[in-house]
């Protein structure tokens, strides 16, 4: 038996869905910004190109790495997605530092929730 009675193979399935639904959540997030870097700022706040620049920056880090997990955990390579979920979760960490300079609760509450169910996940793999 794995945590809270759950089977090894239900485990894996549950992690292995709850970090695809993540990974395409932050992907796409970060190619929807490119398109309209605008949707990230506050009503009052202008487009300028250093925001189009960290859409872009944000975009090329995250698209590959949801990539990353989403091939991985399609594959069933468990030992390899492991240490994958550790950095996406740190990512996740620096999105919400950013969030929370921003003051942006979206932001700051949706990477929060992603670095927790990346970093657990991680743990839970690691350790199973």
């Amino acid at each position: 038996m794995g945590t809270m009675g759950l089977s090894g193979h239900t485990a894996h399935l549950l992690i292995g869905l709850l970090n695809a639904f993540g990974a395409l959540v932050s992907g796409l997030f970060a190619a929807v910004g490119t398109a309209r870097p605008a949707l990230a700022l506050g009503p009052d706040e202008p487009a300028h190109t250093g925001v189009v620049f960290f859409a872009r920056a944000y975009a090329v880090r995250a698209v590959p790495l949801s990539a990353v997990v989403l091939a991985l955990l399609a594959a069933g390579a468990w030992d390899a997605v492991a240490p994958v979920l550790v950095v996406a979760g740190l990512a996740q960490l620096g999105d919400a530092a950013i969030g929370a300079t921003r003051r942006n609760p979206g932001m700051l509450g949706s990477s929060l929730t992603l670095a927790a169910l990346h970093l657990v996940s991680a743990g839970w793999l690691l350790t199973y």
